[in-house]
């Protein structure tokens, strides 16, 4: 039997190994606290670009979802004012029905021409007012749209659309009506019918643009799942795996720590010659 003292090779044995079983429980215990197996590009350098460009796509199309609620709901406000519009014609109609009958007389058609009037203004204020942000949404303006619903810069990533809707009393036939007598609140009911056939119009512009929104706005989503559940496979961290991991290399350290105090322990043993 031999002994060394000037290279212990025993102890610099277990000091490499227990360096390794330190780095193996270092690296679990980083990839338990992080929730990603890839605690460090070295790990996976291939996996690792690919999980970042995926985790990229995965925060666009997050955004791109957002865009896709934000531009429904610029419609949606758009729409809230239509409906208001359509009610107050069906109001007008009642009005102008009422005034054509001999039911009533002149009198009482100055008291039904008043709540038309302040009506049709209301009408007229709701195209005004019914904006998103600065954009009034009811006036005709012409003003494109462009909804960025993609990750590229691809053109097919963008839905554009054009609100040219213009539902002000003018343009829908409705200003300057009155029900002050038989022949004019006659006249009213075809022209608020036709006034009512503009809004629908409108409304099913904007119905028809709100359900493709809604749709690619799903299509969005599924996208978004399906994207984190690819970079889920290759940067996640697999749980029972680090604990097996964790645990093995602390048993493989304090076995480590026996073995180098029995390294330098059997080098010591050399003195004992002297005697």
């Amino acid at each position: 039997m031999s002994f060394r003292i000037g290279s212990n090779i025993p102890s610099i044995t277990a000091q490499r190994y227990l360096a390794k079983a330190e780095d193996r429980n270092s690296h679990a215990l980083q990839a338990l606290a992080s929730g990603s197996r890839l605690v460090h590009a070295g790990d996976d350098a291939a996996g690792f670009a690919i999980s970042e460009g995926l985790r990229a796509q995965g925060r666009s199309l997050q955004q791109a979802k957002r865009n896709a609620d934000g531009a429904t709901s610029l419609i949606q406000v758009a729409e809230g004012g239509l409906n208001e519009q359509n009610n107050i014609l069906i109001r007008l109609r009642e009005l102008g029905l009422q005034a054509a009958s001999d039911t009533v007389g002149d009198e009482e058609r100055e008291f039904l021409d008043t709540e038309f009037q302040q009506l049709t203004k209301e009408f007229d204020r709701i195209a005004q007012t019914t904006t998103f942000g600065n954009k009034k949404l009811l006036t005709g303006d012409g003003e494109q749209y462009d909804f960025y619903l993609g990750v590229t810069s691809s053109p097919d990533d963008v839905i554009s659309y054009k609100l040219d809707a213009d539902t002000t009393a003018d343009a829908v036939g409705i200003s300057g009506l009155d029900v002050q007598s038989k022949s004019s609140a006659r006249d009213v009911l075809k022209s608020v019918d036709e006034a009512l056939t503009n809004i629908a119009g409108a409304r099913a512009g904007f119905g028809a643009i709100q359900s493709r929104l809604q749709i690619a706005s799903s299509n969005v989503e599924t996208q978004h799942e399906n994207i984190e559940d690819a970079r889920s496979k290759i940067a996640d961290a697999d749980i029972a795996y680090e604990t097996s991991e964790m645990v093995q290399s602390g048993i493989t350290k304090d076995f480590g720590i026996a073995v180098l105090a029995q390294a330098n322990a059997d080098a010591g043993k050399a003195l004992k010659l002297l005697y």
